[in-house]
């Protein structure tokens, strides 16, 4: 794919904080001196870990040059560091490890979670989440979209957008032995937004890119066109001429046991 956009991105800035802010609020650490933000993107989420923290130091990672950029004029004060999160390795004396909607990109991603997790400090914390909505409409129908003529013969077979996520019972056998606490739990998010128009600007800076990149301007317009209108009939409008996106969420917290 095409690198990530930060404009596209920081459209719906405040829904993507949202999830952001309610796992920062279950990690329980009342200091932290090192805290990596994994998966940074523009520094939305590495912003709250500098109001939450302010006498840590505080690192972003991101495989993204322009989310990258965006973060480093955003916090010129914090330390920003390209790379790819398959195999980076934490610092040993890092406090908290924090990640937004990023390790549902990584493939293999549990594996990944548990070498980092094994590699923290006794009192250390791992916290995740990550979007778990390959099955609501919004996904669906890309996936749909994608298997009509033309399209299924102008991009990838099978294009997805990501891996099915782990199953929670999954999450809690690879982790537990490696923790003194472990939490996992969901949360749906239910965003009003200004239409179908709305919903696809959103997945546009996301999950619809590996359906739509691979396309020329012309076969991607009409891509959006047939996938609009199905989103338009999947979220009618409610009482105020919004539509709801369903968003559903996986959280992880995580604190790493004595060796």
């Amino acid at each position: 794919m095409a690198d990530w956009s930060a404009s596209q991105y920081l459209k719906f800035e405040d829904e993507r904080t949202r999830p952001a802010r309610d796992l920062l609020a279950q990690v329980p650490l009342s200091k932290a001196l090192k805290v990596y933000d994994l998966g940074c993107g523009p520094g939305n989420s590495t912003e709250l870990l500098v109001a939450r923290y302010p006498d840590a130091e505080i690192v972003g990672v991101d495989s993204s040059p322009d989310m990258l950029s965006q973060a480093r004029k955003r916090l010129p004060q914090c330390r920003f560091i390209e790379a790819d999160l398959s195999g980076w390795a934490a610092p040993a004396d890092v406090d908290l490890l924090y990640s937004n909607a990023t390790f549902q990109w990584v493939p293999d991603h549990l594996a990944v979670l548990k070498r980092l997790l094994t590699g923290l400090k006794p009192g250390a914390v791992l916290a995740v989440q990550m979007p778990d909505n390959l099955d609501e409409p919004s996904h669906v129908w890309m996936r749909e979209v994608a298997r009509e003529e033309p399209f299924v013969s102008l991009l990838p077979k099978n294009p997805r957008d990501r891996a099915i996520l782990p199953s929670v019972g999954e999450y809690y056998d690879a982790l537990k032995p490696h923790c003194a606490r472990l939490d996992i739990w969901h949360t749906f998010y239910q965003h009003p937004l200004d239409g179908a128009e709305a919903i696809v600007e959103w997945v546009k800076g996301t999950g619809l890119r590996p359906f739509i990149d691979p396309l020329a301007p012309t076969e991607r317009a009409a891509f959006l066109r047939a996938y609009t209108a199905r989103i338009a009939a999947a979220y009618p409008p409610r009482v105020d001429g919004k539509v709801l996106l369903r968003f559903p969420r996986l959280f992880i917290v995580a604190c790493r046991k004595e060796r």
